[in-house]
């Protein structure tokens, strides 16, 4: 049986096995490796900061990450299967509430980011 989201250690978990699958998947691998040279880990503690504050209130992301997919060359499709990789990555590791909500948030942002980009394109 698998257990929900509860702390730092299952977010590393989860972004760790996400950005493996992002990285070769076919479609979101060439966008992020075209972003992120060399070095992922930098964008793997931003990730584990993010999603900290957004389940769990904790201090210590900064950024605007919208502004870092504006000057990708990406639309509705990407979104989507970044949320087909994200779930599964979820639902692999996860279930109960808290995980229920990562997903949620997820599609939540995803769809603010379409929204935003498709208002700026």
């Amino acid at each position: 049986m698998l257990e929900d989201i509860k702390n730092n250690d299952d977010i590393r978990a989860f972004v760790d096995s996400f950005y493996n699958k992002v990285r070769q998947d076919a479609l979101l691998g060439p966008v992020f490796s075209g972003a992120i040279k060399g070095d992922w880990q930098p964008h793997l503690d931003k990730m584990y900061a993010f999603w900290d504050s957004v389940l769990f209130s904790v201090p210590g992301f900064s950024g605007n990450p919208f502004a870092k997919h504006v000057p990708l060359k990406i639309d509705s499709t990407h979104f989507d299967q970044w949320l087909v990789l994200f779930d599964e990555t979820i639902d692999a590791g996860f279930a109960g509430p808290v995980a229920t909500e990562t997903k949620t948030r997820a599609r939540l942002i995803a769809g603010i980011f379409i929204s935003r980009l498709k208002y700026m394109g």
